[in-house]
């Protein structure tokens, strides 16, 4: 990384930025084509997982940092927004949500040590019903200007998902769907007056041996219009079938109800979500360019429709040892970039309270480690940050941007030397960039692409007859390639050690699996 770039401190201050947006705009939200409106400006959806849907039914992390530090250490990441979980439990079972205290549902799961840890960190809570505990995580995250989904996640706490559980589709033996409405009609009337809380999502991963499109027509609008009905102003976010990877039944058949501005539809996607170790048997520029066409075929058509659609979750383990998923991370960042989607990765947590039996299991997938402090992977989340703002919209400056999805930074001018070179910086300090296939000339800050004709040497830039023309290759489209006057191939690259952008022979082009061509991968926006 080099030094001119300090992601922790950017991040940290455009946080700040985002939430303060976020709190100013807090107040009616409509659906401009595939956009998310405030007050008539884009506002895009940089969310997190927070889980408080499994036993003893109380947000993560409060026997580890008080509540108020949790929610400006999500602001601080560059988050403005929370997908908070929640079981429908809390809503159908009123000794569970008035009549049980915090204190009573660890102490009855024996979690003694995280009493403990409240009375230190939270003591506010410990001795309010669970319910009233909920309500003071949804007030301090708006007080931190953070906007709040509600997602319910599942029927009774727990961890999800699995086919075989009893409340994976409507139906089953824990899912009514009358139930499921009410409890949807009573969160929504009990938030109505809550300005940040913005949307409320109808249920997590519908799933099962019995997820039929016909049973999911027949139940789906009755929660949407139950939730419409308690509360006119919130989102209504619907979930696809197989583990909400799938929506393409909507393809040719229409989803009616009484309302359409607010009507927004969630999809999933995981490196397991797709054949079992794709992302390894394959070469990622194959296998991305394959990926991305069945997730657009099973939910991304609905972009390009108009309807607007929230990856709700994703993510992978932050310890950086699973193959799979650092290069399905590099693949989906570039789509999410292309798309400019709304989001919420998966998850929060650094570990669980109580997860399938297990005390303090640690969350490989958390942005937060163990300590609920400090952060897992700052790699990561600098990753994440190239896809925190967004690119265009209603009331926003049109920028067009180079981004290198494996870093999340984007290209920009460098004047440090005697010719002006590119190298990484944060999206948000970044030059426009523009780079037309039919031209096959990049420009950046007004100038054009010079190319070397030696391997290893920086990309310059320059004016008028320098300018050189690169073609976009591979499946993904994401190598920007030229030839030397020695017919060599080069692409564009990054030299790890300064960020720095060179030019190197082509990698990983097709075929093989072996290697990882993310360093040569640039995404046009």
């Amino acid at each position: 990384m080099d030094a001119c770039v300090d992601p922790e401190e950017e991040i940290i201050r455009l946080g700040k930025m985002g939430a303060a947006l976020g709190a100013a705009l807090f107040a009616p939200v409509a659906v401009f084509l595939d956009w998310f409106v405030f007050n008539g400006q884009r506002v895009k959806l940089a969310c997190v997982n927070w889980p408080a849907h499994l036993q003893p039914a109380v947000a993560e992390g409060l026997s580890k940092q008080p509540l108020d530090s949790i929610s400006k250490k999500i602001v601080s990441m560059g988050f403005n927004c929370v997908r908070l979980t929640w079981p429908l439990d809390l809503m159908t079972n009123d000794t569970l949500a008035f009549k049980i205290t915090v204190k009573q549902s660890f102490e009855s799961l024996n979690l003694f040590d995280d009493v403990l840890g409240i009375q230190t960190h939270n003591p506010k809570i410990l001795n309010l019903p669970i319910f009233n505990a909920f309500q003071e995580v949804v007030s301090n995250l708006g007080q931190n200007g953070l906007m709040v989904i509600l997602d319910n996640h599942l029927t009774y706490p727990g961890w999800c998902c699995s086919d075989n559980d009893l409340d994976a589709f409507f139906g089953y033996p824990n899912f009514d769907p009358v139930v499921w409405t009410k409890g949807l009609s009573k969160m929504a009337t009990l938030f109505r007056n809550v300005t940040n809380v913005i949307g409320l999502s109808l249920r997590n991963e519908p799933r099962g041996t019995r997820d039929y499109p016909d049973l999911w027509f027949r139940f789906m609008p009755k929660g949407a219009e139950a939730v419409h009905a308690a509360n006119p102003e919130v989102l209504v976010i619907l979930s696809g079938i197989d583990f909400d990877t799938n929506l393409s039944f909507l393809r040719d058949r229409f989803f009616n109800v009484s309302f359409t501005d607010k009507l927004v539809f969630e999809q999933h996607w995981y490196s397991f979500s797709h054949e079992g170790g794709a992302w390894v048997k394959h070469n990622s520029n194959d296998i991305c360019a394959k990926i991305i066409g069945e997730v657009t075929h099973n939910g991304g058509f609905l972009l390009d429709r108009g309807f607007p659609l929230i990856l709700s979750e994703f993510g992978t383990d932050e310890r950086g040892v699973d193959v799979s998923g650092n290069r399905y991370m590099n693949c989906l960042v570039a789509w999410a970039a292309e798309k400019d989607l709304d989001w919420a990765v998966w998850a929060l947590t650094g570990d669980y309270y109580l997860r399938t039996g297990t005390k303090h299991m640690v969350e490989t997938y958390g942005v937060l480690d163990a300590t609920w402090k400090d952060v897992r992977n700052a790699t990561y989340l600098q990753k994440l940050s190239g896809i925190q703002h967004p690119f265009r919209g209603p009331g926003l400056q049109d920028k067009r941007l180079l981004l290198h999805p494996h870093t999340g930074l984007c290209i920009t001018s460098n004047h440090s030397g005697n010719v002006p070179t590119l190298r990484l910086d944060l999206c948000t300090k970044s030059d426009s960039s523009t780079f037309n296939p039919k031209e096959g000339i990049l420009w950046v800050n007004k100038m054009c692409v010079n190319t070397p004709d030696v391997a290893g040497q920086k990309m310059k830039l320059g004016v008028g007859s320098k300018c050189s023309k690169l073609g976009q290759i591979s499946a993904t489209k994401m190598h920007l390639s030229f030839k030397t006057s020695n017919s060599l191939l080069l692409c564009l690259d990054v030299d790890e050690h300064d960020n720095s952008i060179v030019a190197n022979p082509c990698k990983c082009l097709t075929k093989d699996a072996s290697c990882d061509p993310a360093s040569q991968w640039f995404k046009v926006l």
